[in-house]
């Protein structure tokens, strides 16, 4: 089985990719066009700097290659989403030529990433078709990958990772505006495939792959051969279903787009610095602090301000100390404290210093650091943390096996937590007693 997969994203900038109509709002459809992305006879497109840098960023991000140049092509076929019967893309001069991306300690190589332009979005009804043009024009960014990906829970897992690491370097936000598609290219044979197109969503990308797989293997079982074509996904019977020939390059026509000329992109590829991405924080953390792979990998899939508040603290006092406070009572209390985790950097980091130097213990650490984030008195919620751990003690001594089975794995923490929470009936936060089960385990 051999995958492939073309990621269209779309870009958070303030503007469509060559006109000025903004690429968000709350209006209705086709309230955000202008005769330039409407694709009226005379209009000229203005490539959006913004877009271009962006690219750039996801370039660097992939690994890839930035030529000194780039032009656009026109993309020509006829459909009615696409105004002016043509989609302005990069077809000679991607912005990203070959690179590669990580999933683990596996490469999957990527061919390239193109800008391009976004066509509008039809919708089928009862008494015809209804085209909405808001989206035409929206920057979109295409990352195309060699077929590397093994089985569909690898294409779900690397998209997983991908996508957290682009939205956190390029700031895109997760609000369900920008869309994210993905066409999926499956082979079971290595020689034809088929294609399914705009797929929304990591668990129907596992779906539609997964049918497809299903579905070629009976094929080929019974004797047929897999044509290649295009197919769609029904999202609501998780199946995909034919819809034309798969076309080639050649079917489409690229021309040169003149209007917008050669684009020397020199100066913005020396300049563009880029966010570290969440992946390689996460390595980077593992090799400075010497902290297992599997930890910094949670604190960073948490938060990549979990992350950093982790940093700070090990800089501030010593690693050993930041990752018990981190992994215990403040990823326990890490909704509350997310948004105000910068103010309170450093009061935590005054607490965490006093327990480095032993002039408070683990119990103490983890009551102050409660009573900071809560707000609540230090006083109430030191006694509210004796009961609770006494009541966590004579649970672990009358299951003595879980001291064993927790040293093994932290999931038999779970028994412990699961009988006290039923025993306290709501009366302490589930918080309180995972941290106070897995520290009091921890000392065992």
């Amino acid at each position: 089985m051999k995958i492939g997969l073309e990621i269209h994203i779309q870009l958070p900038t303030r503007t469509k990719m060559f006109c000025s109509c903004p690429s968000t709002g709350s209006g209705g459809p086709n309230s955000r066009i202008c005769p330039g992305c409407m694709g009226m006879p005379g209009t000229i497109p203005v490539l959006n700097k913004e877009a271009v840098l962006i690219g750039i960023k996801i370039a660097k991000l992939l690994n890839c290659t930035v030529p000194d140049i780039i032009w656009f092509n026109r993309k020509i076929y006829f459909y009615p989403d696409l105004c002016h019967h043509y989609q302005i893309t990069q077809y000679e001069t991607p912005i990203a030529g070959k690179g590669v991306y990580y999933l683990g300690k596996k490469p999957i190589r990527i061919t390239e990433a193109h800008l391009e332009e976004d066509p509008g979005i039809v919708t089928r009804s009862g008494d015809g078709s209804l085209t909405d043009y808001n989206r035409s024009g929206m920057p979109l960014i295409e990352i195309v990958t060699e077929p590397d990906i093994a089985t569909p829970a690898e294409a779900r897992e690397f998209l997983t990772a991908l996508l957290r690491d682009i939205r956190h370097v390029i700031d895109l936000p997760d609000d369900g505006e920008r869309t994210i598609r993905a066409d999926c290219n499956i082979s079971m044979t290595g020689s034809e495939r088929c294609e399914v197109k705009n797929v929304n969503g990591l668990k129907n990308v596992e779906a539609a792959l997964t049918f497809e797989a299903v579905r070629q293997t009976k094929v080929i079982k019974a004797g047929g051969k897999i044509s290649r074509e295009t197919r769609h996904f029904d999202a609501e019977r998780k199946v995909t279903t034919s819809a034309r020939k798969k076309e080639t390059v050649g079917d489409y026509a690229y021309v040169c787009e003149s209007n917008l000329g050669r684009i020397d992109v020199r100066k913005l590829t020396e300049g563009v610095v880029h966010k570290e991405s969440p992946k390689n924080m996460a390595a980077r953390l593992e090799k400075e602090y010497g902290i297992s792979g599997k930890v910094s990998e949670q604190m960073v899939n948490t938060s990549v301000k979990l992350a950093e508040l982790y940093e700070y603290l090990a800089k501030k006092a010593d690693a050993a100390s930041a990752l018990k406070c981190v992994t215990g009572p403040i990823s326990s209390y890490w909704k509350a404290l997310e948004s105000s985790a910068d103010e309170k950097k450093e009061p935590l980091a005054d607490i965490v210093v006093q327990f480095m130097n032993d002039r408070i213990n683990d119990v103490e650490c983890s009551i102050m650091i409660r009573s900071l984030i809560t707000g609540e008195n230090i006083e109430r919620t030191a006694a509210l943390s004796e009961d609770l751990d006494a009541l966590i003690k004579r649970a672990i001594a009358d299951n003595p096996s879980v001291v064993d089975d927790y040293k093994k794995s932290e999931k038999a923490a779970n028994r412990i937590i699961g009988f006290v929470m039923k025993e306290t009936a709501g009366a302490y936060p589930s918080a309180d007693i995972v941290e106070a089960t897995k520290r009091i385990l921890d000392r065992m």
